[in-house]
């Protein structure tokens, strides 16, 4: 009987007409679970499996989220997407086949399950944090944090609203373990993957960075020092790729687990204005 109440629920909800303000779904176990399998369809190749981030999609699991405040605002934008992000139009992602109203409902019903209520605080000194980011930690030489540092890495001005204190940390420790997949940013006219890329020019220059552009033909690539190199493949003595970031790994001996909570202190605190 139960079951049958559900699905003549799910029958009423296909009909109803759009404007809901709260999921009709909301608290259903049932309808949390048909959502976690949606999102893994659709939603897991940016925002990671568990709804906990991944290389393009924030961590969907912090109560307070940029763009949506109720459930209705999180319909808009699973149905419509966000213009100028990464975030897609329902069915335009390649992923899945688009989905019904009742299934994007079923998704904000998994969402909501399992968002941590209470975010964690960071214990960090702020002010410590961003001394250490411009400075000893040279953060700022790759990374931009409200119009100010480098561009060769993410723009982390928002990071710190998006992600949880333990996926900044494990970044900053692990950087290779999440290398976003096209990353599209306000500051980036075009989706940048961050793959590292190594090259021997013609006259036995070695070149290491990041990729910006490439066709079948050419390559652009950023180094450390933020020069623009346009190289044509075919003139290459060699040409390497790889998924492994050109960040380096920061280890308990170069910043300290206090060092570290400071520097996410810091970005947590821009997040937050």
């Amino acid at each position: 009987m139960a079951r049958r109440i559900w699905v003549v629920g799910l029958v009423f909800l296909a009909c109803a007409p759009n404007g809901l303000s709260q999921n009709p779904l909301s608290g259903d176990p049932k309808a949390a679970k048909a959502g976690e399998y949606e999102f893994r369809i659709n939603c897991a190749l940016c925002h990671g499996l568990g709804a906990r981030g991944g290389g393009r999609g924030p961590d969907l699991t912090r109560a307070q989220k940029k763009h949506a405040h109720s459930d209705e605002e999180m319909f808009q934008i699973i149905s419509s997407g966000i213009p100028g992000t990464a975030m897609p139009a329902n069915g335009t992602n390649g992923q899945g086949v688009g989905m019904t109203d009742v299934e994007i409902w079923q998704i904000i019903a998994y969402i909501r399950s399992q968002e941590v209520k209470a975010t964690a605080k960071t214990n960090g000194d702020a002010a410590h944090g961003r001394e250490l980011f411009y400075g000893d930690g040279n953060c700022g030489t790759c990374h931009m944090v409200a119009g100010k540092g480098g561009r060769m890495g993410p723009d982390l001005t928002d990071v710190g609203e998006s992600r949880t204190r333990e996926a900044l940390i494990d970044s900053i420790r692990n950087p290779s373990r999440r290398l976003a997949w096209g990353l599209t940013e306000a500051t980036k006219e075009f989706p940048h993957e961050y793959e590292s890329v190594t090259v021997v020019t013609a006259d036995g220059q070695q070149i290491k960075g990041v990729t910006l552009n490439e066709d079948s033909f050419s390559l652009q690539i950023i180094d450390s020092g933020e020069h623009i190199h346009l190289l044509e493949k075919d003139k290459l003595k060699s040409f390497h790729k790889s998924r492994e970031s050109v960040m380096p790994k920061y280890n308990a001996d170069v910043l300290s687990d206090k060092d570290v909570e400071d520097i996410v202190a810091f970005l947590a605190s821009v997040g937050a204005k």
